[in-house]
């Protein structure tokens, strides 16, 4: 079987699928229009996130047997064109599911003890203690919305405090000895801290929004490390500064793709963003909570052993 690799990953993706006899060929800096003349040739091909496989492309696949997708969505493809083609679709969420955990742990924890205010006042000259007195996690409830890899990964990491985590989820009975599902409504009562790990879907599109927040008991802080289309981001702001949302950690935004870099150029920055970037109650991080040296290895052996067990 032949592997058109869309995308540059761990060297043992290439280097363990070659000692099980695939034949892996490298396309990194070709084109949409340039792999599209070729992947006729291939029975299954690897990408992270570099361009959307849609119809038109799937329908020069001919010969496709399988799509591998170095990370856990697979929202830039057409699953359901692909699935009634008889493609396997390959992911690997349990590959960045423990740094995605330890992420967000480390954000809530980061917010809670005003990390980043502190910081930026030291390396100002400025010493002030009563002002960056901090918050302890203990005896509050943190609401998981999603409660799949990325979820139950964040509640095992809570397991060392003294916390109640709940969890919202459409699937039933994934509760498990570290988290109680929960209807939405309890959450939205209950709830201290929300963390979203939610697939890109349309039901999560705009999720968190006016109404939404504004059903919480609480006033709460939000994490996100999912996607940044589930939060409409002037509703988040409007929250910030009502004092609903208490203070918001974002590895994902609203803004995120490839020209991110343009929204600091001349009058092209949303007023949200604006915000955002001032606010010493939030945190900002570049789509990094699964982006680190060990999940990188994890990712690419989880792809190599799903597609080992079923095309070899």
């Amino acid at each position: 079987m032949k592997i058109l690799h869309l995308d540059s990953n761990h060297p043992l993706l290439i280097q363990q699928l070659n000692d099980l006899g695939f034949t892996n060929d490298e396309a990194y800096t070709s084109s949409k229009s340039e792999v599209e003349a070729k992947i006729h040739k291939y029975d299954g091909f690897i990408i992270r996130s570099r361009f959307k496989i849609d119809k038109p492309f799937l329908d020069k696949a001919k010969n496709l047997k399988f799509i591998g997708r170095v990370g856990a969505g697979l929202e830039n493809i057409d699953c359901d064109y692909a699935e009634s083609r008889g493609i396997k679709l390959i992911a690997a969420p349990e590959g960045n599911r423990n740094a995605v955990g330890e992420h967000s742990l480390g954000v809530l924890l980061g917010l809670f003890n005003k990390l980043n205010k502190a910081d930026n006042e030291v390396r100002q000259g400025k010493w002030l203690r009563e002002d960056n007195r901090g918050l302890e996690l203990d005896g509050k409830t943190v609401g998981l919305i999603g409660y799949g890899n990325m979820g139950k990964s964040f509640a095992k990491k809570l397991r060392g405090f003294d916390v109640d985590v709940l969890c919202y989820d459409l699937k039933p009975n994934v509760g498990d000895e570290n988290c109680t599902q929960v209807s939405l409504q309890e959450l939205q009562e209950r709830s201290d801290v929300l963390s979203l790990h939610t697939p890109q879907t349309e039901l999560t599109k705009n999720m968190i929004n006016h109404e939404f927040i504004n059903n919480f008991k609480k006033n709460f802080w939000l994490i996100n490390t999912a996607r940044g289309t589930s939060v409409v981001t002037k509703d988040l702001v409007a929250a910030l500064k009502s004092g609903k949302i208490l203070g918001a950690g974002l590895d994902v935004l609203e803004y995120e793709k490839s020209s991110f870099e343009n929204l600091f150029l001349d009058n092209n920055m949303p007023k949200a963003f604006q915000y955002l970037i001032q606010a010493n109650n939030v945190i900002l991080s570049p789509h990094v909570a699964g982006w680190t040296i060990e999940s990188k290895e994890k990712l690419a052996q989880t792809i190599v052993d799903k597609i080992k067990d079923n095309f070899y």
